[in-house]
């Protein structure tokens, strides 16, 4: 089947195949100069190794590769080319690197060097382990200071990092089958990746204690080397696990729950577009529409009034999120936005309220900004707003609520977003974070216990930038990290993504999921410049429609023997029950659902690309 590139990823231009390297049992994937998915008899040992360089605002540089020499043999794999950054005021750095595969070894080497000097705020390797079937289980750090020490790698989400002042890290691959990471050249830390939604841990260099941006001097070279040493005492090989080139398969599970309500951000910036597609969202009647306003971007009385006709024709519950300047007290700041609602008949059912300086993130070792306690804040939004339930959290991420725990005796719900382009913008990389997605809803729960518990807006594009200045500007639709739009919202890519990180957060009992706008930059629908084969209506849209219409209908889990490739669950409401499946992959798949039982049990499904389907069960 072929299917054109821009209807799945929105964009013609695709991700480039990696090349494939092997050196006996060891392979890994070459991608724009880094290592992904790198595996030692078919298991995964590491999910890459990158030699990054980051900009002020944590932007990733992608860098020219030139001189590319690849050599391959049967026991031995070498890479070597060099790389060239540009900086701002024609600033310059060279990457020189080499990389040597052997059975058991692997070494990733690296000299920068600036004729100009060169200001980053990070420059050098990072290692990500996997956390499927790793999360939780032992491993030894090895310090600079030569102490070694037992532990463990982290299971609920750790805030700060976990391990400093690393020289060493080694974990089991599968039974007698050890890996270990070794770094040289500077000081390296770990941070637990989940924290942004990751699918990894990160070993990084300079610890972020340091001060940032600095300065790379000119003519001073700055070398690393990063090393993987597999420790194999087995006495005979296992087959690889994973598939066998057969179709996947689904079985029942016994995890079940209730599906969450959904719901579509409105800001006032949007407003007069959703009005104006008021056909568009009665039909995909979402059970909650939560209304974005920001005093300190000049939002007022006229965004109520917009969004107090929203309402009106929805006729469902609105929710009020509210950016709370606390530039005076928090009390006459919510009192005035309380007038201001009063005065355009605005009467939402919920507020969400956090203040407007904690969608910033406080690194380690950075001072946190001054805000007012978050008790007086939310005292103040109950007086303000006497009778509407109240919630907090934060707009940001996941990352800010973990390292800001937020006190909870006054709100009625907590929130947080996630975004999947913080760290990497590739296909694989974004896919990738739905597997991170239990961890958060375990990790919340663990800290908040049984408290209602609500995610979003969590999109491709990222609504701001908790970690810089700005989001990044994508004039021409690439895959850029901490981008403002992203091409994949545009094609079928979301439509699965979306679907697949519902399903990830089926375990949270969420009270309800907001995946989206109804128009603009994270919308279900195209504005003008934006056409699209179903009357500007994005693939998106089929989701979240379907997700609105299951909206109280109880599920059960579907256990999927390729839970990366593709994920399922069975919904059953008064319609029926059915088995809801997604293709996560730019390929296609096969997929035995018999044991799931649908009306056509002897039939084998074939999924598109990026697919997602919907098969009645028998009775």
């Amino acid at each position: 089947m072929t299917i054109d590139a821009f209807q799945l990823y929105g964009i013609r231009l695709v991700d480039p195949p990696p090349v494939r390297l092997r050196a006996g049992k060891l392979e890994a994937d070459l991608a724009n100069g880094n290592l992904r998915t790198i595996r030692y008899d078919g298991t995964e040992v590491l999910r890459g190794i990158s030699y990054l360089v980051r900009d002020r605002d944590w932007g990733t540089y992608s860098p020219e590769i030139t001189d590319l020499r690849i050599e391959q043999s049967d026991d031995r794999f070498e890479v070597a080319y060099l790389a060239r950054c540009e900086g701002p005021d024609d600033t310059k750095l060279i990457i020189d690197v080499r990389i040597v595969g052997s059975p058991d070894r692997l070494d990733f080497e690296a000299e920068a060097i600036a004729s100009t000097g060169f200001e980053t705020n990070r420059c050098g390797f990072c290692i990500l382990h996997p956390i499927v079937r790793v999360a939780g289980s032992p491993a030894t750090v090895e310090h600079v200071d030569g102490q070694i020490v037992a532990t463990r790698l982290p299971d609920v989400i750790e805030p700060w990092q976990p391990f400093k002042d690393m020289r060493a890290i080694t974990h089991a691959v599968m039974p007698d089958v050890q890996a270990e990471c070794r770094m040289e050249g500077d000081t390296f830390e770990m941070e637990d990746q989940r924290n942004w939604s990751d699918a990894s841990y990160k070993t990084y260099v300079r610890p972020l204690a340091l001060p940032w941006p600095y300065e790379i001097p000119a003519n001073r070279p700055v070398r690393q080397k990063t090393s993987l040493v597999i420790g194999d005492a087995r006495g005979s090989t296992r087959p690889p696990p994973g598939m066998s080139g057969g179709a996947i398969k689904l079985e029942p599970g016994a995890r079940t729950g209730t599906m969450p309500d959904i719901g579509v951000i409105i800001t006032p910036e949007e407003a007069d577009a959703t009005l104006s597609a008021k056909s568009v969202l009665t039909e995909i009647a979402p059970q909650e529409l939560l209304f974005h306003f920001d005093p300190g971007v000049g939002h007022g009385v006229d965004a109520f009034r917009r969004f107090a006709a929203i309402a009106t024709v929805h006729r469902g519950r609105s929710t009020l999120e509210i950016a709370l300047p606390c530039k005076s007290s928090p009390s006459s700041e919510a009192a005035e936005i309380a007038r201001q609602m009063r005065l355009a008949e605005f009467r939402p059912n919920a507020i969400m309220i956090s203040p407007s300086v904690d969608r910033q993130s406080t690194p380690p070792g950075s001072a946190w900004p001054e805000c007012p306690p978050l008790d007086e804040v939310y005292t103040a939004a109950r007086a303000a707003f006497p009778g509407i339930r109240l919630g907090g959290g934060m707009l940001s991420y996941f990352t800010e609520l973990n390292r800001k725990r937020v006190p909870d005796g006054q709100l009625d719900f907590v929130s947080h977003c996630t975004n999947p382009i913080v760290h990497a913008a590739d296909d694989l990389s974004v896919m990738q974070t739905l597997e991170a997605l239990p961890f958060i809803t375990r990790s919340v729960r663990a800290i908040y216990g049984d408290k209602p518990y609500r995610i979003g807006p969590s999109t491709i594009p990222m609504r701001q930038n908790p970690y810089g200045s700005r989001t990044m500007d994508n004039p021409a639709g690439a895959r850029i990290p901490m981008a403002n739009r992203d091409p994949r919202h545009n094609g079928r890519f979301a439509e699965a993504f979306a679907l697949g990180y519902a399903i990830r957060v089926l375990d949270a009992d969420l009270e309800c999921l907001t995946l989206s706008a109804l128009s603009g930059p994270f919308g279900l629908i195209a504005g003008p410049a934006e056409p699209t084969e179903q009357g500007g209506r994005r693939p998106l849209f089929n989701t979240v429609h379907t997700l609105s219409r299951l909206a109280g209908a109880s599920w059960q889990e579907c256990v999927s023997s390729s839970p990366s490739e593709v994920l399922s669950f069975v919904a059953r409401n008064a319609t029926g029950a059915r088995l809801h499946v997604v293709n996560l992959t730019g390929e296609e798949r096969k997929v035995d659902c018999g044991a799931c039982r649908p009306a056509d049990a002897g039939k084998e499904l074939l999924l598109a690309p990026f697919a997602t389907a919907a098969l009645p069960l028998a009775d």
